[in-house]
C-alpha cells in the first residue's frame, strides 16, 4: 500500500482502495501503545474484501476484477492533527494479496 502524505495523497489512496474492494472492511487486533508525539496511532488489522475493480499494480498497470475475496495482514501508523490524519503509512505483504487474487508470479530466478 506505502505511505500517503497529505489529504489529497491519502484521498487518492482511499478512492482506489475501495473501488477496488467496494466491501474493504479493516478488521484491527492489536493496537500497540504510541510513545512518539509525531506518530498518533499504530495498528495490526487484517484486511477483507471482493476484488470488484481495477487494483492498480506497482508497475502502473490495473489488474481488473477477478472477483476473489482477499484476508491480507497488514500493520499500519497514522498521524492525527486537530482531528484529521495528515500522514497514513501501511504495510503487508504483496505476494499474500496478489496470490489470492490468483496472479501467476514469475518462478524466482536462482
Amino acid at each position: 500500500m506505502g505511505a500517503a502524505e497529505g489529504h489529497e495523497q491519502i484521498g487518492w489512496y482511499f478512492e482506489h482502495l475501495l473501488q477496488a474492494f467496494p466491501d474493504l472492511q479493516l478488521t484491527p487486533w492489536c493496537k500497540v501503545p504510541v510513545f512518539d508525539p509525531a506518530v498518533s496511532a499504530v495498528s495490526e488489522y487484517v484486511m477483507t474484501g471482493t476484488h470488484l475493480g481495477p487494483l492498480l499494480l506497482p508497475g502502473g498497470s490495473a489488474l481488473e476484477a477477478t472477483g476473489h475475496r482477499i484476508a491480507v495482514r497488514a500493520a499500519g501508523l497514522c498521524t492525527i492533527e486537530n482531528g484529521l490524519i495528515i500522514s497514513d503509512r501501511d504495510y503487508y505483504d504483496q505476494l499474500e494479496l496478489f496470490s489470492q487474487l490468483g496472479l501467476c508470479l514469475p518462478e524466482a530466478v536462482a
